[in-house]
């Protein structure tokens, strides 16, 4: 389980370009001007296209309902500066065998600029200071080298290439799977330590404190209305 420190939904990891953030209500639109693009979708799993609507909204209800139980982080990639739009999304979701899953999607017009790499440096960061999780482990369409070398420069390992179930493509592709131990990641960590940090209600694994008031539940009530009400009744999460 992830502790509390990450359910609540002020909680958020700063890079040196990035925050990370909990998904919110506004962010459906950005959302789904991306997560529309068939480009965006065949390279992932659960993605379906033709995007439905309202799905945005009903992603953004389900991802904060498991952030705020402990089943996962899933965090939205926002540039600093300003009100910025949400330009990716980064998720670790709890499997078996003490294991995170990763995962990550980049706007078209923010690839290739490194953003991918920062958000899921920071992530596995994150999964291994917070939590027990032994290893972390992903994968990539074999027809997509770019988040092969994402993962690569994060310090994946390459285990195997093989069939792996993708939902919303339809069945089973040709995919290359890779992993992260907790042991080699402590090693990458000690020759160049990240600068990330986490900030949520005054606390912080690395030693620096932030204190900034919670934000009041009403807000975070409102904040869930305004999704159920925006997805509709189909395929609405389970509280």
């Amino acid at each position: 389980m992830f502790p509390d420190l990450t359910s609540d939904d002020i909680f958020r990891l700063e890079t040196k370009r990035l925050w990370l953030r909990w998904p919110r209500a506004s962010d459906a639109e950005a959302i789904a001007e991306f997560a529309s693009l068939a480009e965006t979708a065949r390279m992932t799993a659960a993605l379906p296209h033709p995007y439905p609507p309202g799905e945005a909204e009903r992603f953004i209800l389900k991802a904060r309902s498991d952030n705020a139980n402990g089943k996962a982080l899933v965090l939205i990639m926002v540039q600093k500066g300003g009100l910025r739009p949400a330009i990716g999304v980064a998720s670790a979701t709890l499997a078996e065998n003490q294991e995170v899953e990763l995962g990550y999607v980049v706007a078209p017009h923010a690839r290739g600029k490194g953003y991918a790499t920062e958000a899921v440096q920071a992530l596995v960061e994150a999964v291994f200071s917070l939590t027990n999780a032994e290893r972390v482990r992903a994968n990539s369409r074999t027809i997509n080298p770019a988040s092969r070398r994402v993962l690569e420069k994060c310090g994946f390992a390459y285990v195997d290439t093989g069939f792996d179930l993708l939902p919303a493509r339809g069945g089973l592709h040709p995919c290359d799977r890779f992993q992260l131990d907790r042991k080699a990641f402590a090693e990458a960590r000690a020759k160049a330590p990240a600068e990330i940090s986490a900030h949520s209600s005054g606390e912080a694994w690395d030693g620096r404190v932030w204190s900034r008031p919670k934000r009041p539940m009403v807000q975070q009530i409102r904040e869930t209305e305004k999704l159920i009400a925006a997805a509709g009744p189909q395929r609405r999460p389970e509280a």
